[in-house]
């Protein structure tokens, strides 16, 4: 074997593994976002389980959340810790009686995506989002959590091109 054959056979080598390389930061990066969405579905399903568990003693549904308590709801958000709040969306507007008016996030993402035929990104459904319901305001990691869990319901489907990821309606 001759020095400029081996030379190109370790550049080939050197070529291959940081095409892996790459490939593996990348897979990283995405299943730790992944992760990242797991935790969170579970911090929302461990509430979930702790309110079911609270008012798992009423038979009378009427008597359920907003009646427990004769406590006002401004005087519970004082109580309430901070880590739980922190989970909270900001936008989740709750009225005096514990009922939320305000459409599911997925849902108003799922009815803009339903106004186009074309694939859209994540960036623009936020900033449709924003323009057209100025009261909400999610984060774009909180909008493309959401999108993921719609696409793993089978709502909404996604579309990558290139390095970009782009949602329809299924």
């Amino acid at each position: 074997m001759t020095s400029q054959s081996a030379a190109t056979l370790r550049s080939r080598y050197v070529a291959q593994a940081s095409s892996d390389l790459e490939e593996n930061h990348r897979r990283q990066q995405e299943l730790a976002e992944q992760l990242k969405m797991l935790k969170q579905e579970e911090a929302l399903l461990t509430d979930i389980i702790t309110l079911a568990k609270q008012y798992e003693g009423f038979a009378d549904a009427s008597r359920l959340p907003e009646q427990v308590h004769e406590e006002p709801v401004a005087e519970k958000a004082k109580r309430a810790p901070a880590k739980a709040a922190s989970r909270r969306s900001p936008s989740a507007k709750v009225t005096a009686k514990g009922k939320s008016h305000q459409p599911l996030l997925g849902d108003l993402l799922a009815d803009l995506l339903g106004q186009y035929g074309e694939p859209r990104l994540a960036k623009e459904l936020r900033d449709e989002l924003l323009e057209k319901h100025p009261d909400r305001n999610p984060t774009p990691q909180v909008v493309r959590n959401t999108l993921e869990s719609l696409v793993a319901k089978g709502r909404i489907r996604r579309h990558k091109q290139q390095r970009s990821v782009m949602y329809t309606l299924a």
